[in-house]
């Protein structure tokens, strides 16, 4: 009669195939949980919780990027509530710091440790949709018996990474259900519901960190990319899908990157850029003329148009010389 293979022997059998860690991201977890992080599959312990304290500190430390985070979580809770899942948002750590569910399904959810405080990164908790995701930068889903320790294989979880308004991965966003009802192809939608909740989080947190400057939307198939550009049309930040997707880093920013560099191609983008470019054309058309009045009545003199303006001689030909203009104009 053959043996059923435990849990247990099946994470033995993948981790010893070398093959399985380069083809799998399952067996790349399950190996990082025995040779790197020395975890246990059959450790029965809870997932551990940060105190009341920590907890606080690590919501402020987050603060901006939560208060972006509340409408794209709640619209999330309702698309999934249903099927007796929860939300959650963790940080870096893999700590969750919110969490969405049914009140009747929250005493369950607290005792299987998907809960604000806990620990689910992958170094203490094994594989599972947020370490797992943390770990490899990337959208996961870890279905049941993918889970590295045995007490959380009845869980179904998907989640997806969330990179601030500087291109750095901040926090993941997951969806959890302890349903055995659940399907494997329902995770599938649930794991791409869970990945467009967390482009919209990105993009709500970057127009709130720059809330002054011009958004622009630039052509790209990686989510949100979004430029951030300054009355200069110049680049102060970009989402990391932009960056991605335009080459856009923190030196070329600091380097004063001009946003036509960028985009070359039409759509919304251009638009936005093209009408950009008019307003700076129209300033400059104003401050021109002003200039020319000001020299006209001074019969060109520099100092006496100067005075007019209200501004030193010296602003005076530094704005000549900028905007192409000569006593003689």
């Amino acid at each position: 009669m053959r043996r059923e293979v435990s849990h247990v022997d099946r994470i033995r059998s993948v981790i010893d195939d070398d093959a399985a860690p380069a083809a799998s991201a399952v067996a790349a977890s399950w190996r990082r949980c025995v040779t790197l992080h020395g975890l246990d599959p059959e450790a029965r312990r809870a997932p551990d919780l940060i105190d009341a304290a920590a907890l606080h500190a690590a919501r402020e430390r987050l603060a901006p990027l939560l208060r972006a985070a509340q409408n794209p979580l709640d619209r999330l809770f309702v698309a999934v509530a249903e099927l007796g899942c929860c939300t959650l948002l963790s940080n870096v750590e893999g700590v969750p710091l919110e969490r969405r569910s049914a009140e009747a399904d929250a005493a369950d959810f607290d005792a299987r440790g998907l809960r604000p405080g806990a620990v689910w990164s992958e170094a203490r908790e094994g594989t599972n949709a947020i370490g797992a995701c943390l770990a490899e930068g990337r959208a996961l889903t870890i279905h049941r018996d993918q889970h590295f320790h045995t007490r959380n294989t009845g869980l179904s979880c998907a989640a997806a990474p969330i990179y601030d308004h500087e291109g750095r991965l901040a926090a993941a966003l997951d969806v959890s259900c302890s349903r055995e009802t659940l399907p494997g192809g329902m995770v599938a939608l649930v794991a791409i519901a869970v990945a467009e909740a967390a482009r919209a989080i990105e993009a709500a947190h970057f127009r709130e960190a720059f809330a002054g400057a011009r958004i622009v939307t630039a052509p790209s198939e990686r989510g949100a990319a979004l430029l951030a550009v300054d009355r200069h049309d110049l680049v102060i930040g970009a989402t990391r899908a932009a960056r991605l997707e335009l080459g856009v880093t923190d030196a070329r920013i600091a380097a004063q990157l001009p946003a036509a560099d960028l985009l070359t191609g039409g759509g919304e983008a251009q638009a936005e850029l093209h009408k950009a470019e008019l307003q700076i054309a129209e300033l400059k058309d104003a401050e021109r003329g002003a200039i020319r009045r000001a020299l006209a009545r001074a019969n060109g003199n520099v100092t006496a148009a100067a005075r007019l303006l209200g501004v030193s001689r010296a602003t005076l030909h530094r704005k000549l010389g900028r905007l192409g203009l000569s006593q003689g104009h």
